[in-house]
């Protein structure tokens, strides 16, 4: 029974790390995997680095973005959900 209470607060400490941690970037990951693969062509896009543009082509895990000064092949994973979310609701 000693034992156990010693080593209680470092299980709390555990579970609530997972629930404020671990958990929400589980669950953050997931939500970017499910929108990089519900791109279509024709959707406006910001990417991580700030680029505005218009998907054009795309391949399993690339993407081509059309832009004002031409096309660009990237990945994927260089969208940004969020900054997309935010220009697409304007």
């Amino acid at each position: 029974m000693e034992q156990l209470t010693q080593f209680a607060p470092f299980l709390l400490m555990f579970v609530v790390i997972y629930f404020f941690m671990i958990r929400p970037q589980q669950k953050r990951a997931k939500n970017e995997k499910e929108f990089e693969s519900s791109l279509k062509v024709g959707d406006k896009i910001i990417t991580k680095s700030g680029l505005h543009g218009k998907v054009s082509e795309l391949a399993d895990t690339t993407v081509v973005v059309e832009t004002m000064s031409g096309k660009l092949k990237m990945e994927r994973s260089a969208i940004s959900m969020e900054m997309s979310a935010v220009l697409n609701k304007k």
